[in-house]
């Protein structure tokens, strides 16, 4: 993985730390909006840990593939993730 590991990290733990908030809130039957808030929260941080991911996998692997004749691979994978995101 090329991109940034501590920052990754830092976004997953700081998730992972909302999820069990939630877990929290859910048991203690907290305001349905408040839970769905800090669920929406959770998302936009994952969504911008895998935009790092990605991001760093397009610069660094799919521009090497172009130098290694793998770039019909790379290509056809990027396709398969955005696939994925458009879901």
């Amino acid at each position: 993985m090329k991109a940034n590991k501590s920052q990754i990290t830092r976004l997953l733990k700081t998730a992972q730390g909302q999820i069990n908030g939630i877990l929290k809130m859910v048991e203690e039957d907290r305001y349905c909006v408040d839970i769905s808030n800090q669920l929406m929260a959770t998302q936009a941080i994952l969504k911008r840990a895998n935009k790092e991911i990605i991001g760093a996998h397009m610069k660094h692997c799919v521009y090497d593939a172009f130098n290694n004749d793998d770039v019909e691979k790379k290509i056809d994978e990027m396709i398969g993730v955005i696939d994925q995101l458009l879901k």
